[in-house]
């Protein structure tokens, strides 16, 4: 028989036969026999405001946290429907709050104010099971008088074990119990297709005496051996008590089915295509979002994705934009509206700022442009610059070199840094203010040199937060 294997979600051991993935990994379960899962999520959240006291994840981060959790939510289900043995370490419950993605407004126009909406969150969303656990911790613990078959993992790691929750949800059919109060701290949850779930009090991985210079060290080694040994004794003792006779293909005849089987069936077709659709639906809602922050390219791009995110930028502030392109000639943007006729140019640079030969190229193109039969007067030259596109915008120098605006002064070319047009055009996107969006298109057309968009109203730099808990 092939050796049983194993990954680790979230747990690092100092071995090489357990296949070790990090939370963030989108790995489905069913590759494996064995999953050991740490519902920790501390490196989901890197960035965070607070509200309640507690931490409360910006909308990106709320996004990618929920589609984690969800993701383990299934693979943990699917496992245990494949008969799978599933063993959760159960660690502190982490409370937080996250975007749920709907947004309230009131006032219009440069008063408009827009009111976040959160939710209440936690590391526990991504398992199947509603354990309901409370925060609560201690070293006295004791096996229930049906836990024979954790009997062996308890003998080598229930001294070191300790309680860092209290589950009062569902039942397990095998308990871990604290010594006084028999309050439950862990235990084997079973499941109709076979599959075993088994909660475990917290064990110390990362021990100080793991490590030397920072690098696992024998004694890690040593102590893998033998919890990895434990996994598989324990999940051998569980497929022994639970282990299942495959159906006969005779038995699956009509004559052999009880008629409440037929209605459940009937029950999980329409449950399954309700499934489908979400998912469809789901997909959808992804691309949507994908497009919708799309221009966030302005601030880290370069190339053909940071004119698509200009010429996007560009339409929501009210002008008719697209790249320009024939036998003849081919532009990065040919953009108008009713104050005037524009043409320009885009370039990114890592870890720089743009310099004088893009202005140089701007320049040829505007001639070129006029030369065209159907043009009767010069476009207006714009060079859209994304200097130093690798660092955080706040902290980013002047995107165009002394030179190149000394001499886009001198011809009247705008120069436009991306991340200012990013935030002109945010705004715009956010509230739909028409005369905000006219001051921009105004600005461009008489910039000379750097230019500077209007400011964006203060009143709706703010943003309440409510609770839906």
């Amino acid at each position: 028989m092939a050796p049983r294997r194993i990954v680790a979600i979230g747990v690092q051991l100092h071995c090489d036969t357990v296949d070790q993935i990090p939370f963030n990994s989108k790995r489905t379960l069913l590759d494996w026999d064995i999953a050991v899962f740490l519902p920790h999520i501390s490196d989901m959240v890197s960035y965070h405001d607070s509200y309640q006291g507690k931490v409360c994840l910006d909308e990106g981060e709320s996004f990618r946290l929920r589609e984690r959790c969800e993701h383990w939510r299934r693979e943990i289900k699917l496992a245990l429907d494949a008969g799978r043995t599933v063993i959760c370490y159960l660690e502190e419950l982490k409370e937080i709050f996250v975007d749920t993605g709907d947004r309230s407004y009131s006032g219009t126009g440069r008063n408009r104010k827009t009111t976040r909406l959160v939710s209440a969150y936690s590391n526990y969303e991504c398992l199947p099971f509603s354990l309901m656990p409370i925060n609560a911790s201690g070293s006295a613990i004791k096996l229930s008088l049906q836990a024979n078959t954790l009997a062996s993992y308890w003998a080598e790691f229930g001294g070191g074990s300790r309680f860092e929750v209290t589950l009062n949800g569902s039942k397990p059919s095998s308990a871990i119990l604290t010594k006084a109060g028999d309050q439950i701290v862990g235990g084997i949850y079973r499941t109709a297709a076979g599959g075993n779930f088994v909660a475990l009090p917290m064990l110390d991985f990362y021990s100080e005496n793991f490590f030397e210079d920072g690098v696992f060290n024998d004694e890690a080694g040593a102590f893998a051996g033998k919890i990895v040994h434990s996994w598989l004794a324990l999940d051998a003792a569980l497929r022994a008590d639970n282990e299942l006779t495959p159906a006969p293909q005779w038995s699956q005849q009509d004559a052999y089915s009880l008629e409440e089987e037929g209605a459940l069936r009937a029950t999980l077709l329409e449950a399954e295509q309700r499934l489908i659709e979400a998912q469809k639906r789901k997909e959808e809602v992804a691309d949507a979002l994908l497009q919708a922050g799309s221009m966030r390219a302005l601030l880290y791009e370069k190339g053909l994705p940071l004119e698509k995110a200009i010429i996007r930028a560009l339409i929501t502030l009210g002008f008719e934009a697209e790249t320009y392109k024939d036998s003849n000639s081919e532009f990065d943007v040919v953009f108008r509206s009713p104050e005037g006729r524009l043409l320009g140019e885009a370039e990114g640079k890592d870890n720089k700022p743009i310099n004088i030969e893009k202005l140089r190229q701007l320049s040829m193109n505007i001639h070129e442009d006029f030369a065209r039969e159907e043009v009767t007067t010069p476009a207006k030259p714009i060079l859209f610059g994304n200097g130093f596109r690798l660092q955080i915008p706040t902290e980013r120098d002047v995107q165009f070199t002394a030179k190149c605006i000394a001499s886009a002064t001198t011809s009247g070319t705008g120069l436009v840094a991306t991340a200012d047009l990013f935030r002109v055009a945010k705004y715009v996107a956010d509230t739909g203010d028409a005369d905000f969006a006219a001051l921009c298109r105004v600005s461009l057309l008489k910039a000379a040199g750097l230019l500077s968009f209007p400011e964006v109203p203060a009143t709706v730099e703010a943003t309440m937060l409510i609770g839906e808990v």
